[in-house]
């Protein structure tokens, strides 16, 4: 169990399973630079988070910009969208009657990515809400902007533990401030921090070297 003065962005688990040294560049070092991805995906959530906001339509509850931590995970940050399903599995919500069924939804503004890094984060969401709710969650939704369609991901046991694990390693390297060296690859030119991180410089020597090199030259 963490104290809440040590948790971290929950929205960090992405940028963590996209890239480890993306992450430690926003969340270690500081640093961040915008891109035209980066700027619509803004554009998006600020539109779904509209803090605050409950709204009701029969059977359903839409709940917006809803804020969640983990004293479990370590993680606290804000779901895009939480719907209410009405439920017998579901808990009891002040001013509403019957039983309700919570589901994440996470807004993205592309399309979904080759890798689970969108999964890991909605489900890091899911076990925020059951922690906080004391209830299962099976399952919670993707919506993508660019194709404007809505996947369901199933919160399996085997996705739940990827998402112990990524917090785990998220801590220990931020407790260490260490920034892990780069892996280039074709997502860096998609990279906002591409200018920040230098991966072609770094493949061919370390940070270190290329400072020594640099101050040798002068």
């Amino acid at each position: 169990m963490y104290a809440e003065e040590d948790y971290l962005m929950l929205s960090g688990i992405q940028h963590f399973a996209f890239c480890r040294r993306q992450w430690a560049i926003i969340h270690i070092e500081q640093q961040w630079a915008e891109n035209e991805r980066t700027t619509a995906g803004e554009l998006m959530h600020k539109k779904a988070h509209d803090e605050g906001s409950i709204e009701k339509r029969g059977d359903l509850l839409t709940i917006r910009g809803l804020r969640i931590s983990s004293r479990e995970l370590g993680l606290s940050g804000q779901c895009d969208v939480v719907e209410c399903h009405r439920d017998d599995r579901g808990i009891d919500l002040f001013g509403y009657e019957g039983k309700w069924l919570p589901v994440p939804v996470e807004y993205k503004h592309g399309l979904p990515k080759e890798n689970n890094a969108d999964e890991l984060q909605l489900c890091a969401q899911a076990i925020c809400l059951e922690e906080m709710f004391q209830v299962r969650i099976p399952e919670g939704f993707l919506y993508y902007g660019e194709n404007r369609r809505r996947s369901q991901v199933e919160f399996t046991d085997s996705l739940r533990e990827e998402v112990r694990r990524t917090a785990l390693e998220m801590h220990d390297l931020f407790q260490k401030g260490y920034t892990p060296q780069v892996k280039p690859a074709k997502r860096c030119k998609a990279c906002s921090l591409e200018n920040l991180c230098l991966p072609k410089i770094q493949k061919a020597m370390g940070v270190r070297e290329y400072i020594r090199q640099g101050i040798q030259e002068e």
